[in-house]
């Protein structure tokens, strides 16, 4: 690399907050010294150490210091651990986030294979004391090391990178399947991240043959130090089992095709770093160490310097930091304390609310419906729901009592009389709701907090017959509501700033995030995804192919084509959504008249016996197919560029109309309510690297610098 890149990964890492490398030796109980590296960053355990380039440099300096000591005599062997609960994070995102070349960014690649690569080649064995947290780079420090012990109680094990739109670089993509074999390695390295981010804890680590020994926390590093002396002196023999053998090389290719096919058919091949990953693993059972290192060098670099990664960083900064503090949550006001709950409806939806309120609030939840049988079946599907976490091991035998004595079931609102917080899980019909609101509040103290979790009902409209309206607000779960991490906060210009509050600290309390949104049809994200859904519905009608409107969706990033998302919200409350909004916005919303008939028809999809999607079902087409002379079709590029067109000028308008003040939220919204990729980072992102937000409004809802030019 050139002196100019590395002067300035220099300059960039000038604040770096740096992982020092402390060494004490210890004495082995069977003679000789052990030469102990603690890294460690000077913050307790909330400020996990990290890896940026002055700390890299300084731990490059003590392993040639060690190298040196080794060749001398003086020391038998070389272990690393970290500070309290912590082994290391990972690479400094921050420090990755602001690189400004793709050279640059080849010379962090090439800074982290440089060091690690010195733990293999000491003079003496190299033993990682995984204490906690190792991450991504952190763990690329113990896979270079010769052997690898975990904490019992170790936590945070895995590398993330795929995740975030990158590769493990620093050896990881090379060092972890030829450790124990493609298939495992590709569980770590791309299922895992996948999945949310999936991480292991040490006895996960251990059993998968990432770790050779698992050490009990109680007495970690004295039992660690043991272990080590045991291998040095040659007392303890080392056996892995999951090295690769010779069938596991010969079918190594094969499970890296298998796995590319099943990666392309879950997320589609727009994501470019899980492939990247697939393509280092696939490299990764023959060559020399310095062949595939470069490999991932060129990997790092390009992805690095990629618009995915400037995205992903993005989306990570709005979900660890942005989430924590609601935009618009009252300044001062305190929230209400919640001691009774009340649920109005005891469906499916009302059953999961109640057991989610009763299992993180802790207090007693009462659920109520029109008849006892109705009642009694809520609350048995909400104990068979404990059962099912019991089972699971989700919850402990204590907590499923618990959660079920304080779950109860009432015809008679009069059970609510007590209740701090009541929400409605009633039928999404404006009157039905209105309804149970008015009977309710003539039930509960002046001072109970009202909840609707109407997805797309004007909640101003529906507290209108309340004597007090300032109590109700919107409270929209997305569904599965035990999953799903999203929870719209919905505030009319009436609701109070106490009820707003406290609606902020129940959805903290439940473990949601919360974005407060003005009260407008769909809110925030089913205002997004009525357009998606009403221009692909204005496409199959005007004549275009299912196949190529699903084909023209697939570069938006959704984590499904229109239609596979159409049956899984229901074909109903499809059409509902899409009429709802074309009744608010009939010059943009296209209605939901076709899709009322296929809904009467009953699927748009086929599926096999495993429940793969293989196809459309060819009486739904009929049912939406204009006649030959009315035809107008187009292809997948043409409805690529109206999706974007129509998303790009949906969500400026919703900007403008204030639905919410800032495009982080309807970004953040999209990626924990609508399960957008953290690769495409949001909505907004991905429209001004498209240019549509160019095309639409003449500007940019980012600055270049922070998501990527744009592509066309």
């Amino acid at each position: 690399m050139t002196t100019t890149a590395i002067d300035q990964l220099t300059a960039l890492s000038e604040d770096e907050v740096v992982t020092h490398s402390y060494v004490k030796h210890v004495a082995l109980p069977s003679g000789g010294t052990l030469a102990l590296i603690t890294l460690d960053n000077g913050k307790d355990f909330k400020r996990p150490s990290t890896l940026g380039p002055r700390t890299m440099r300084e731990l490059s300096d003590v392993l040639d210091t060690l190298r040196a000591a080794a060749s001398t005599g003086s020391i038998q062997a070389v272990a690393i651990t970290g500070k309290e609960y912590c082994f290391a994070a990972g690479a400094d995102l921050s420090q990755a986030a602001a690189l400004p070349s793709r050279e640059v960014a080849h010379e962090l690649g090439s800074l982290g294979h440089a060091t690690l690569r010195k733990l293999t080649d000491l003079g003496v064995p190299s033993f990682a004391f995984v204490n906690g947290i190792a991450l991504g780079g952190g763990l690329e420090i113990a896979l270079h090391c010769t052997y690898r012990v975990f904490s019992s109680a170790a936590q945070g094990i895995g590398l993330p990178e795929v995740f975030l739109g990158i590769i493990p670089g620093w050896g990881g993509a090379t060092l972890l399947p030829r450790l124990i074999g493609p298939e495992k390695a590709l569980r770590v390295i791309v299922e895992n991240p996948l999945k949310n981010n999936r991480l292991m804890d040490g006895p996960a680590a251990v059993e998968i043959g990432i770790g050779d020994a698992l050490i009990p926390s109680v007495t970690f590093l004295p039992s660690a130090v043991a272990w080590a002396d045991g291998v040095v002196s040659g007392r303890t023999k080392v056996v892995r089992k999951n090295e690769p053998g010779m069938i596991e090389k010969a079918a190594w290719g094969t499970v890296v095709k298998v796995a590319r096919s099943q990666v392309a058919s879950k997320i589609g091949t727009v994501p470019k770093s899980p492939f990247r990953a697939l393509d280092l693993v696939a490299a990764a059972r023959s060559g020399s160490l310095d062949d595939r290192y470069a490999d991932e060098d060129d990997a790092l670099a390009d992805l690095l310097a990629g618009d995915q990664f400037a995205a992903s960083m993005y989306a990570f900064d709005l979900v660890q930091k942005r989430a924590k503090k609601p935009v618009g949550a009252p300044e001062g006001v305190e929230a209400k304390k919640i001691t009774k709950v009340g649920v109005l409806g005891a469906g499916l939806m009302a059953s999961q609310f109640a057991l989610l309120f009763a299992r993180r609030l802790g207090v007693p939840v009462v659920i109520t419906d029109v008849d006892q049988s109705r009642v009694d079946a809520g609350v048995e599907r909400i104990r068979s729901s404990v059962d099912e976490l019991l089972a699971k091991k989700r919850v402990s035998p204590d907590d499923a009592n618990r959660i079920k004595a304080l779950v109860s079931g009432s015809v008679s609102y009069d059970a609510f009389a007590d209740a701090d917080w009541v929400i409605e899980a009633v039928f999404e019909e404006m009157s039905v709701k209105q309804d149970v609101l008015r009977k309710i509040e003539q039930v509960i103290a002046p001072d109970a907090i009202l909840a609707t979790n109407t997805s797309s009902l004007s909640v101003s409209e529906m507290g209108s017959v309340l004597s007090d309206p300032s109590r109700l607000v919107g409270f929209h779960f997305f569904n599965p509501v035990a999953v799903m991490p999203l929870l719209e906060v919905v505030r009319p210009a009436s609701t109070s700033d106490e009820t707003v509050a406290t609606a902020l600290a129940v959805a903290k309390t439940l473990k949601k995030t919360a974005i407060v949104t003005a009260d407008q049809p769909g809110f925030v994200v089913n205002r997004v995804l009525a357009r998606v859904l009403g221009e692909a519905m204005r496409g199959v009608e005007e004549g275009t192919p299912f196949e190529t409107v699903a084909e023209g969706a697939a570069p938006l990033g959704l984590p499904m084509s229109p239609f596979e998302l159409l049956e899984l919200v229901g074909l109903p409350v499809g059409a509902h959504v899409l009429d709802s909004h074309h009744a608010a916005w009939p010059e943009r919303f296209y209605p939901g008249d076709g899709l009322k008939r296929i809904a009467e028809h009953g699927t748009i999809l086929t599926r096999d016996k495993k429940g793969s999607v293989t196809g459309y079902d060819p009486a739904a087409v009929k049912l939406v197919a204009p006649s030959k002379k009315d035809a107008k079709p187009v292809d997948a590029a043409t409805m690529q560029q109206r999706f974007e067109d129509a998303l790009a000028d949906e969500v400026h308008r919703m900007l403008e109309d204030h639905v919410v003040e800032h495009v982080e939220e309807i970004d953040l919204g999209l990626i924990l309510g609508a399960g957008y990729p953290f690769l495409a980072g949001g909505i907004s992102p991905y429209l001004d690297r498209s240019g549509a937000s160019e095309r639409v409004f003449g500007g940019r809802f980012h600055d270049p610098a922070i998501v990527g030019p744009a592509s066309r």
